[in-house]
């Protein structure tokens, strides 16, 4: 259980933590964000403590706070003297190994600071520097976010704030469009207000019915147990296995332009394709259908925005793009699979599509917000994190994406290679992230450990991928 500090009536804060902070932060839910680094050179670790001091901890002042309750129970942020040392950590593992066997001493380090909770008597936050050579880096860098500072928008911008384009650190960083396809508004000519009415019944009867459904799945309808979910209470407790697989985004925007979709359409359809491969199994080398009845939580950004700001206007009162939580989950059941080998690719894409569409034209995410302050204002953040827990629970997976920079970037001269984050902590066998940069995504798993296989998970996002893409080349 999470215990926090009481402070004496004199003591002064930099900020009340936000609810949802509150919720992450709680005696069921303690959320983390492990964000990765891939450096192309040996880590040089010398400018750590000074690069902390001038450029990490002014970003926000909730990276030098600590969580109290004050003198009336509700939790603070309380501004704290850090110490820098306790905050690094730099493991040891054994000397003159193969890059491949340094794979899976990082994987298993992963697994194991996945696990470790952030101590609550200093700031919530730690970095891990990996100085030995994998497959795929000449070193690692890790940092440990609480989620209770802030969500993946947040976060990335400030890890983004701590780096600098690698060719030259004097122009900024870009990022590819967050906007949308744009609409086209309603004329007199075109659109006269009876032909709208179906429209606006339609959207309220989504409404509700979104509403209902993601009441229910919240508390009394769970999924089936399935091989991505082993519904065992206390999962979060439990070890994960983080893998990782790039696409390039130039597939992905070419199946995108053949479609007619959003490019999240074809990243979503190819995970749920392949999750449903992943799913099917060979079990006595036969095919076993497993259809059982799943739901992704795909988180949904509710910020309007059109891009990343930066840090220091996220901090300022009333800002557009303010910095804390700001998302909405959305239920999405994963269509079913016939079987491989009468599978329609493309049908998964579209179906994507529609279910995403038709929830975001819905409120119920905003709805659902209500509904969780309401819980909170009248039972408590304790019983609202115990909800949003439930909630979690009860689904299979959940599938989250950050947007990243195009141009490589560098962190104290040492270039990116790539970049990839972890959700942890969270009650699922099952996270999935998405990270775009330099014109790649990269697509982390993290898993049950002993519970999924990694490998062939992996192997079956990367089949649908290539199954997906081979389908849409056949299209005139």
């Amino acid at each position: 259980m999470v215990k926090y500090l009481n402070v004496e009536e004199d003591t002064e804060y930099s900020e009340p933590v936000s609810p949802t902070g509150q919720y992450f932060n709680s005696s069921v839910l303690s959320i983390c964000v492990l964000a990765v680094l891939d450096s192309e050179i040996p880590i040089d670790d010398s400018p750590t403590l000074s690069l902390l001091r001038d450029v990490f901890l002014p970003i926000n002042h909730r990276f030098s706070s600590i969580m109290v309750n004050d003198e009336n129970g509700v939790k603070q942020w309380k501004k704290v003297e850090v110490k820098l040392e306790e905050h690094v950590n730099i493991p040891v593992f054994p000397p003159g190994l193969s890059p491949e066997s340094y794979d899976t001493h990082l994987s298993d380090y992963l697994s194991k600071i996945a696990m470790e909770q952030l101590q609550h008597n200093r700031p919530l936050w730690n970095i891990h520097i990996i100085k030995y050579p994998t497959s795929n880096a000449a070193g690692n860098l890790i940092f440990k976010l609480h989620h209770s500072l802030g969500d993946g928008y947040s976060l990335m911008g400030a890890l983004l704030s701590c780096l600098q384009r690698a060719e030259n650190p004097n122009v900024p960083l870009t990022f590819p469009s967050l906007t949308s396809a744009p609409t086209t508004k309603l004329s007199v000519e075109n659109n006269s207000f009876l032909r709208n009415v179906p429209n606006v019944l339609w959207s309220a009867f989504n409404t509700v019915s979104d509403f209902g459904w993601s009441l229910l799945k919240s508390t009394y309808v769970e999924d089936d147990k399935s091989m991505i979910r082993s519904g065992v209470t206390g999962v979060e407790l439990k070890p994960v296995v983080v893998s990782t697989m790039t696409f390039s985004l130039h597939h992905i925007k070419q199946i995108k332009n053949k479609l007619g979709v959003t490019i999240n359409d074809v990243i979503t359809g190819i995970i749920f394709l392949g999750t449903r491969l992943y799913m099917q199994g060979t079990v006595g080398g036969s095919n076993k259908l497993n259809n059982e009845h799943t739901t992704a939580l795909v988180l949904l950004n509710t910020r309007v925005i059109g891009g990343y700001k930066s840090v220091k206007e996220m901090v300022k009162p009333d800002a557009e793009s303010a910095w804390g939580n700001q998302f909405g989950f959305l239920h999405v059941s994963l269509p079913e699979l016939s079987s491989a080998e009468s599978c329609q690719p493309l049908d998964f894409v579209w179906k994507a599509q529609k279910l995403i569409q038709r929830k975001r034209n819905s409120s119920a995410v905003f709805l659902t917000g209500l509904l969780l302050e309401c819980l909170r204002k009248y039972t408590g953040p304790e019983a609202t994190a115990k909800y949003i827990h439930s909630t979690l629970k009860n689904s299979s997976m959940t599938i989250s994406n950050v947007i990243g920079p195009v141009e490589k970037m560098a962190l104290a001269d040492h270039p990116v290679k790539g970049l990839y984050f972890m959700v942890v902590g969270v009650p699922q066998s099952l996270t999935i992230t998405m990270m775009s940069y330099m014109g790649k995504l990269s697509v982390a798993v993290g898993a049950e450990k002993g519970y999924l296989d990694p490998i062939k998970f992996k192997s079956a996002i990367e089949t649908a991928f290539g199954m997906i893409l081979d389908a849409s080349q056949e299209i005139a």
